[in-house]
C-alpha cells in the first residue's frame, strides 16, 4: 500500500470529529479491507512483543496490552458490521464476504496461540498476588475464560479444525442475512383497484400510495416490510390478499432464489462440531455456560413453566376469536392470516378501541421528544441535537447527551428510523464505540438504535402505531444501558453481559408505554396538540394483556426452534418442514401452512447473537416484571428507584454477575411469578 493511499484513507487516521466520532462523510467502502489488513498486522506484530515478554506476566504487560493492542482493528470491524445492518448496498454485502473470514483468522490467530495463551494463563494463575482491583480481576478471568472457550487448549489439529469450522461461518452468517435482505426487497404487492384497499385506514392507504410513487410505480405499494405487512394483515378486508401476503412471508428466504435451507443446516451443523470440538456436549451446552440460565434443563424447566400456564389461556383465546370470526362473516376455516384481522375487530369490540385511533397521538418526533424526557425524569439526561456529526445515511439524527446537572457529557446517541432496501429488517441498538478504555484513556460512547417504522407521507408526518412506540422504548432501553456504563474496561461495559440478562433494561421501558403519566409526557394529536383522551389510556391499558396467552405460545414457539437447532446433533435432520412441525406442534393452535420455513428467515439465531438464546426474551420478561413492580410500589419516576437502577443495572456492565446486581437493586431475586401476573394469565 502507497503512503499516499495510507494518508487518504479516513480509518488509518485519528478522527478529527467532534469527540472522535466516525467520519462518514469520508469513510468509502474501499477504505475498510485495507485499514482492517493494516490495523490487524499492527495488532499482531504488538503481539508479537507481548509473547516476547519473558515475565513475570502481569495485567498490564499481557491483558492490558492486548486489549491495545487489537483495538483499532474491532473499531474498524464495529464501524463496517453496523453498515452491513443499516446501509448495505451491494458493494458492502460483497466485501462482507471477504471481511468476514479474515477476521475469522485475524480472531483465531489470538486465541489459539500457544505462546499468548501462556502469557494470560500465567497472570490468570497468579492474580491473588497481583493486586488487581475488583473489574482488573473480573476481566482476567473473563479473558481466560475466552480463550478457553475458543480452543486454547486444544491440539494443534484440533485447533486446524476449529479455524476451518470458524472460517466457513464466518462466511455463512452474512450470506444468510443477505438472502433474507434480497428476500424482502423482492416482494411487492402492487394494488390499483380500490375495492382490493377495502378495510385499511386512510393513513395505511396513504403511506402505500406514497411508497409506490416513491418507487416509480402507480397505485398502493405493499411490502414484507413490518410498517407495511403488519397494517395490512391487520385491517384489510380482503381475505386473498391477506393470505397472498402472508405465505409470502411465510417463505422468505426459503425454496426460491433467495433460499437458506442449506445454509441454516450448515451453520447449525458447524456449531454442533465446534462444541463438541470444545468438549460441549452441544451448541446449547456451549452458550448456556456464559448465561443466567446456565444449563439446557433450566431454560426447559422455565418455558414447561409458561408453556403449562400460557397453553390453556391460548386455546380459549383462540376458541373465542374463531367464534366471533364465524359470527361476524361466518368463516368456518380460520387460517393464521385471519388471526390479526379479527384480532383487531374482537378487540374493538370488546374494549371499544381501536389501536388505529392512536397513531394521530404518535407523531415520531413528538414520542421522540418522550422517550428524552422519560431519561431527563430517570436518569438526568438531556439530549441536544448535532447537526456537525457526520451520518452514514441523511435519515439518521445524532443527539449529544449530557448530565442536566453538571453538563457533563455522557455520549453521542444515533437514531435511524426508517425502512430502506439497503436495511435489514426488525430493531436492534448497536455501537460505533463502546464506553471504556480506548486509545489510552477511558472514553464515552457512541450508541445507535437502527428500526424501521412508519415513514411520513406527503400530507402526513410519521404517525407511528403503539406497537412501534413500544419497540422505540425498548431499543432507547438499550441505548441506556450503554450510555450510562460507569466501566474501565470496553469488554465489560454497557451491554457485554450474559444474554438472558441484556434485555433486561430494553424490556423494562416498554412497561412506562402504557402508564398514563408516562403517555402524557407525549401522546399529542399531531394536528391539535390535544392530549391523548383519558379514556383512550385507559383502553389501551385494559386491552394491554389481551391474547397474552397466544402471544406467549408465539414467543415459547420460537424459541423452541432455536433450542432444538442446537441442543442436538442437527445432521439428524433431513426434512426441514418436518422438523419444525414437530417442534412447535407443542404451541401451534393453528393449521400449519405448507411449504414454508421459520427458520429461513430467523435472523436473530442464524446471522445474529441470538443462537440458543432467544428463551431470552421471556427470561427478562420475568426480571422486567419484577423490577417494574418497584417503580410501580414507589411511582413510575421515583428517583429512588431510578438510582438503583442506574447505579446497579446500567451502569455497572458485566462487572458483576447478573443476579448478584439485580439482587442490589431489587433486595431480593426475581419472583418468577411476576411475568404471568402481568399478563393476567395467573
Amino acid at each position: 500500500m502507497s503512503p499516499s493511499k495510507t494518508f487518504a484513507n479516513p480509518l488509518l487516521q485519528p478522527f478529527k470529529t467532534p469527540f472522535q466520532s466516525v467520519p462518514f462523510d469520508l469513510v468509502k467502502t474501499e477504505h475498510f479491507l485495507p485499514a482492517l489488513e493494516k490495523h490487524m498486522q499492527d495488532a499482531r506484530d504488538r503481539i508479537e512483543t507481548i509473547k516476547a515478554n519473558p515475565g513475570p506476566h502481569t495485567f498490564q504487560n499481557s491483558l492490558l496490552a492486548l486489549e491495545e493492542a487489537t483495538e483499532k482493528a474491532t473499531l474498524v470491524s464495529e464501524i463496517f458490521f453496523n453498515l452491513l445492518g443499516a446501509e448495505a448496498d451491494e458493494a458492502v454485502q460483497a466485501l462482507a464476504k471477504e471481511i468476514s473470514p479474515l477476521l475469522a483468522r485475524f480472531s483465531n490467530d489470538i486465541s489459539l496461540d500457544e505462546r499468548l495463551f501462556h502469557h494470560i494463563k500465567s497472570a490468570n494463575d497468579s492474580r491473588a498476588t497481583l493486586g488487581l482491583s475488583f473489574e482488573e480481576m473480573r476481566i482476567l478471568e473473563k479473558t481466560y475464560r475466552d480463550f478457553v472457550r475458543n480452543g486454547a487448549n486444544l491440539r494443534p489439529k484440533e485447533k486446524d479444525k476449529l479455524r476451518t469450522i470458524d472460517e466457513e461461518l464466518s462466511k455463512l452468517g452474512p450470506q444468510f442475512s443477505e438472502n433474507v435482505l434480497k428476500a424482502t426487497n423482492a416482494f411487492e404487492l402492487i394494488l390499483t383497484n380500490p375495492e382490493e384497499l377495502d378495510g385499511l385506514p386512510e393513513g395505511v392507504r396513504e403511506a402505500a400510495q406514497s411508497f409506490a410513487k416513491s418507487r416509480g410505480k402507480e397505485g398502493y405499494l405493499f411490502t414484507l416490510d413490518a410498517p407495511s405487512y403488519v397494517p395490512f394483515l391487520t385491517y384489510s378486508k380482503r381475505r386473498d390478499l391477506r393470505e397472498k401476503l402472508t405465505r409470502a412471508n411465510v417463505t422468505r428466504a426459503y425454496k426460491g432464489p433467495f433460499d437458506n435451507s442449506d445454509i441454516l443446516k450448515r451453520i447449525a451443523v458447524l456449531r454442533f462440531e465446534r462444541a463438541k470440538l470444545l468438549g460441549f456436549k452441544d451448541h446449547a451446552a456451549y452458550v448456556l455456560q456464559e448465561r443466567m440460565a446456565s444449563e439446557l434443563p433450566t431454560v426447559e424447566k422455565f418455558m414447561e413453566r409458561i408453556l403449562k400456564v400460557a397453553r390453556p389461556a391460548a386455546e380459549k383465546e383462540l376458541a373465542e376469536l374463531k367464534a366471533f370470526a364465524q359470527e361476524t362473516d361466518g368463516l368456518s376455516d380460520f387460517q393464521s392470516w385471519d388471526a390479526a384481522y379479527y384480532s383487531e375487530k374482537l378487540k374493538e369490540k370488546k374494549f371499544k378501541f381501536d389501536e388505529e385511533a392512536l397513531r394521530p397521538y404518535f407523531k415520531l418526533e413528538n414520542v421522540i421528544d418522550g422517550v428524552f424526557e422519560h431519561a431527563r425524569k430517570l436518569y438526568g439526561l438531556v439530549f441536544k441535537p448535532r447537526i456537525d456529526i457526520p451520518i452514514y445515511h441523511k435519515d439518521v439524527k445524532v443527539f449529544e447527551v449530557l448530565d442536566e446537572s453538571s453538563n457533563r457529557h455522557i455520549g453521542l446517541f444515533y437514531a435511524d428510523f426508517f425502512p430502506r432496501p439497503t436495511k435489514r429488517g426488525g430493531a436492534w441498538m448497536t455501537s460505533f464505540r463502546e464506553q471504556g478504555l480506548f486509545d489510552g484513556e477511558v472514553r464515552r460512547p457512541h450508541i445507535a438504535i437502527v428500526c424501521n417504522f412508519t415513514r411520513p407521507t406527503e400530507s402526513k408526518p410519521s404517525l407511528i402505531s403503539f406497537s412501534e412506540v413500544q419497540t422505540l422504548f425498548h431499543e432507547f432501553g438499550h441505548a441506556l444501558h450503554g450510555l450510562l456504563s460507569e466501566c474501565h474496561y470496553r469488554n465489560l461495559s454497557g451491554t457485554n453481559v450474559y444474554w438472558d440478562f441484556v434485555e433486561l433494561p430494553s424490556q423494562i421501558m416498554e412497561n412506562w408505554t402504557f402508564e398514563k403519566e408516562s403517555l402524557d409526557l407525549y401522546a399529542r394529536h399531531f394536528e391539535t396538540g390535544e392530549l391523548i383522551p383519558a379514556e383512550l389510556t385507559v383502553k389501551l391499558k385494559a386491552s394491554s394483556t389481551f391474547q397474552a396467552g397466544m402471544f406467549s405460545l408465539r414467543q415459547l414457539g420460537l424459541g423452541l426452534i432455536d433450542l432444538a437447532w442446537h441442543s442436538g446433533d442437527p445432521s439428524l435432520v433431513k426434512d426441514l418442514e418436518a422438523f419444525e412441525d414437530k417442534i412447535v406442534s407443542r404451541t401451534r393452535l393453528l393449521p400449519p401452512i405448507p411449504a414454508t420455513s421459520t427458520s429461513a428467515a430467523f435472523s436473530h439465531i442464524f446471522a445474529g447473537g441470538y443462537s440458543a438464546g432467544y428463551y431470552s426474551y421471556k427470561w427478562a420478561e420475568v426480571l422486567d416484571a419484577d423490577a417494574f413492580e418497584f417503580f410501580k410500589e414507589k411511582g413510575i419516576f421515583n428517583k429512588e428507584v431510578s438510582d438503583k437502577f442506574r447505579e446497579y443495572v446500567l451502569s455497572k456492565g458485566g462487572t458483576l454477575p447478573p443476579m448478584d446486581l439485580y439482587v442490589k437493586f431489587r433486595g431480593r431475586e426475581p419472583d418468577p411469578d411476576a411475568l404471568l401476573r402481568r399478563e393476567g394469565l395467573l
